[in-house]
This record gives structure tokens, C-alpha cells and sequence, in this order.
């Protein structure tokens, strides 16, 4: 019985994750176009603007994944995660004036250590 409900939390948790993530991933667009746009009217020669919008790719791909793939105990969750991942490496590089990318990164992290570690709870649960 404990099995059961901690199997229902964590699909709920990855269910509302992807959620979060891909209604964050309009935030991050908007607030992207802005540094984008503030970038490129300084003259500074930053980034930060275009690695927005790659987090926020990253961060759309990941929870579409992520609810896709909440059922399953294969490697969606793994792929969900590095894309979260590799969204928090684009944006800690990245960030220069636009510092909420920062925010964003540090999210991403926090979602992709749930999606991983999640699943590798699981499948040791799952073993014994």
C-alpha cells in the first residue's frame, strides 16, 4: 500500500512539474525578448537574451517530456532531466545583464534533480 501511494506522488510530482516548467517557459520568453532587445540596443554584446530562449526551449521540451513520460519508469525522466540540466548550464554561462536567467538555471536544476532522482528511487523501490 505505501508503494502504491509513494508511485502516485511521484507521477503527480512529474505531472506538476512538467506543468510548472512549461507555463514558466512563457515568462522566460517574454523576459528573454526584452534582455534580447536591451542587448542588442546597448551594443554590449551579450547573450543573455538569445540563452533565455534556449532555457526556455529546454524548459518546454523538458516538461512536455516530463508529462509525456510520467507513467513509464524508462528513460523519459532521465532525458526530461538532462534537458533541465542542460538548461541550468546554459543559463549560469550565460546570464550577463539578464541576472533573473539565474532564477531560471537555478529552477531548472532543482526540477532536473527531482526528475533523476525520482526515477532512481523508484527503480530501487521497484528492485527490492
Amino acid at each position: 500500500m505505501k508503494k502504491e501511494r509513494e508511485d502516485i506522488l511521484m507521477k503527480t510530482a512529474k505531472l506538476v512539474l512538467g506543468i510548472i516548467s512549461m507555463v514558466l517557459c512563457l515568462f522566460v520568453i517574454f523576459q528573454s525578448c526584452a534582455a534580447g532587445v536591451s542587448n542588442t540596443l546597448e551594443e554590449s554584446g551579450e547573450v543573455s537574451g538569445t540563452a533565455g530562449l534556449m532555457v526556455a526551449i529546454c524548459m518546454l521540451a523538458a516538461g512536455i517530456i516530463g508529462v509525456v513520460t510520467r507513467n513509464s519508469n524508462g528513460g523519459g525522466a532521465f532525458t526530461s532531466g538532462g534537458f533541465y540540466l542542460l538548461a541550468a548550464i546554459l543559463g549560469f554561462t550565460n546570464a550577463g545583464s539578464y541576472t533573473d536567467l539565474n532564477i531560471w538555471a537555478g529552477v531548472c536544476v532543482a526540477f532536473g534533480l527531482v526528475f533523476i532522482i525520482g526515477t532512481l528511487v523508484e527503480r530501487k523501490r521497484k528492485q527490492n
